[in-house]
């Protein structure tokens, strides 16, 4: 069933036919709010109010974008509100929680020493993605997490390809600056 025919159906208030949307979604908008959040939990809570938020809107879906490009750009912007409105969330819970998680691991999988670099890097990558510029990062994640399309991502953005290719290189520069030690240069 084509996203017009469900949505035609959830407007005339068939629940079955929300539940298929979300299904047909709920992955892709996942990992968009990972993108962002890079915790589970947070990108669950920020799935299910990015599917609220289209539940209640649906009927303002003017159809002028596909249906995929008004999803991704409500979860794109709950994502961004969601981090504006956590920003205070306790660096140091965070970090204890994490050594506990490594600590309470298998010595199967590495040993504590690789898992505390292996964390540390990627939490660096996350911090380095964090920090990039608003427009950048967004494209950023579609492009990287979503494997989206230059075209289909200008879509989302509402801008031009061109536009969303600069981005995309500035993201990468910034990224290399702010990731060289990870590499040793």
């Amino acid at each position: 069933m084509s996203d017009e025919q469900l949505i035609e159906k959830i407007l005339s208030g068939d629940k079955e036919a929300f539940r298929l949307l979300m299904e047909k979604y709920q992955q892709q908008v996942f990992y968009v709010a990972m993108g962002f959040v890079h915790s589970r939990e947070d990108a669950e809570d920020i799935t299910q109010e990015v599917f609220i938020r289209v539940f209640h809107s649906l009927n303002s879906f003017k159809e002028k974008s596909l249906f995929s490009t008004w999803l991704y750009r409500i979860a794109l912007n709950t994502s961004i509100n969601y981090i504006n409105k956590n920003k205070r969330r306790n660096f140091f819970t965070e970090a204890g929680d994490s050594l506990m998680n490594l600590l309470n691991k298998s010595n199967e999988e590495k040993d504590v020493h690789q898992q505390l670099e292996a964390t540390e890097t990627e939490k660096s990558i996350q911090k380095a993605i964090d920090e990039l510029p608003v427009k950048q990062r967004k494209a950023f994640i579609l492009s990287k997490y979503e494997e989206l399309s230059q075209r289909k991502i200008a879509e989302i953005m509402q801008t031009s390809e061109g536009a969303i290719e600069q981005l995309l290189v500035r993201a990468k520069k910034n990224l290399q600056k702010k990731l060289a030690h990870l590499v040793g240069k």
